[in-house]
């Protein structure tokens, strides 16, 4: 889903005051004590996008990346949005050539309607790319390693997004090219320093 998860406070409260199991009963069978929404939920969200403020939660869902442990843990309080649709990885593969794979993330949100033309076009040009590029026996994976995901994205007109990025600083996809910096690559040391000074 892109829009906002949707809250009922009312039930988030029952959950907070032991009215309703969390995780919808799958942890029942030992007392694991009192359900505890910071430790359970809040301190254990991906980008820390939740908070408790004057007994409500609060989401910040532009920070969220929708990996859904709030609503697995509060099933009855938090649903997922309406504006719903699909993501595409690609590049998954189990070991022939170079080892097993996980996909990576090429289409954060896309949406699902017929004709599916949009699909259709992201889908079409990462065949024409693996038809002229692919090595014998390479499966999409092995390409994308073996030429870049920078590439891949070039092929399917796909502009680079922070969901691309699996560890800032650790692993870049993106590097930009000169024409894509303003004033490219040559710069006046003097008119840099005029706004870094030291």
């Amino acid at each position: 889903w892109k829009d906002d998860i949707k809250i009922d406070q009312e039930v988030v409260a029952g959950y907070v005051g032991g009215e309703f199991p969390p995780n919808g009963g799958a942890h029942s069978g030992r007392d694991w004590g009192a359900f505890d929404i910071q430790k359970e939920v809040i301190d254990l969200c991906p980008t820390k996008c939740m908070k408790m403020e004057g007994g409500k939660l609060k989401i910040d869902n532009k920070e969220c990346t929708r990996c859904m442990h709030c609503i697995n843990v509060m099933p009855r309080a938090l649903h997922i949005g309406d504006d719903r649709g699909c993501s595409m990885l690609v590049g998954a593969k189990a070991p022939i050539l170079d080892g097993a794979q996980m996909g990576s993330l090429l289409v954060p949100f896309i949406k699902v309607e017929e004709p599916y033309d949009e699909i259709k076009e992201v889908i079409e040009s990462i065949w024409d790319w693996w038809m002229e590029e692919g090595k014998n026996r390479e499966r999409l994976g092995e390409l994308i390693k073996r030429q870049g995901f920078q590439r891949l994205l070039e092929v399917t007109n796909i502009k680079a997004m922070p969901q691309h990025v699996q560890e800032p600083r650790q692993t870049p996809y993106i590097f930009w090219k000169e024409d894509e910096v303003p004033g490219g690559w040559d710069r006046d040391i003097k008119e840099f320093r005029k706004d870094h000074q030291r």
